[in-house]
């Protein structure tokens, strides 16, 4: 089994979520010297609740455990995709949004991922299947059959944080939006380091200042 625990040498930790309000899949990667180790990967069960304001209640609640618990430096995310009905459209965008909002809520910078891409990323196939994905998460992870979780939103999840790790390592990847690059939304507010740190990189799209 994986160690659930934060190494001391770790240099990165991620959190890697697959937003839903069915099932949400979490996982959190720690990079040492610049390779990932997963410390562990997991799903949220929400069906057992009937309302949906309920369920993006304790998908806030399970993300600000993560958070506080494991430390993450950053969020990435899975962005909602284009072709399912417009009710589960709004009911996914939710889901990603109380996500998103508990990283915001500890300044932690968040990174979108379409779901494409990321199987690109980790399959090299943008119609890659779900179990496609968890084969090649547990084989670059070099994880057990045990490590592994039964549920794919898991292993999405990790392939998420995967996609982050792989595209931050890359020479230019964050200002890119292109490629297999995310999108990093900033997510500090007041005189936070993050937040001066994108309005002196971004002062032409900075507007009104006295």
């Amino acid at each position: 089994m994986a160690d659930t625990t934060i190494s001391t040498k770790a240099e990165k930790v991620i959190l890697g979520i697959d937003p839903g309000t069915n099932v949400m899949g979490y996982a959190v990667l720690e990079v040492i010297a610049k390779k990932p180790h997963l410390v562990v990967m997991g799903v949220l069960q929400l069906n057992k609740l009937d309302s949906h304001y309920l369920r993006l209640k304790r998908i806030h609640e399970r993300v600000l455990g993560l958070i506080e618990q494991y430390l993450p430096d950053e969020l990435a995310i899975e962005s909602p995709f284009v072709g399912i009905n417009p009710s589960s459209m709004i009911k996914l965008c939710r889901a990603q949004g109380v996500a998103m909002a508990a990283a915001v809520e500890r300044d932690i910078p968040i990174f979108e991922y379409p779901p494409a891409k990321v199987k690109i990323q980790i399959v090299g196939n943008g119609a890659a299947s779900k179990e496609q994905v968890a084969a090649m998460v547990k084989q670059t992870l070099h994880l057990s059959d045990e490590d592994m979780s039964k549920k794919f939103d898991a292993s999405d999840a990790v392939a998420i944080a995967l996609t982050h790790h792989f595209t931050t390592i890359k020479p230019d990847a964050l200002r890119s939006h292109g490629g297999t690059g995310g999108v990093k939304i900033p997510t500090s507010s007041g005189g936070s380091k993050s937040w001066n740190e994108f309005i002196a990189r971004n002062s032409d799209r900075v507007h009104g200042k006295k």
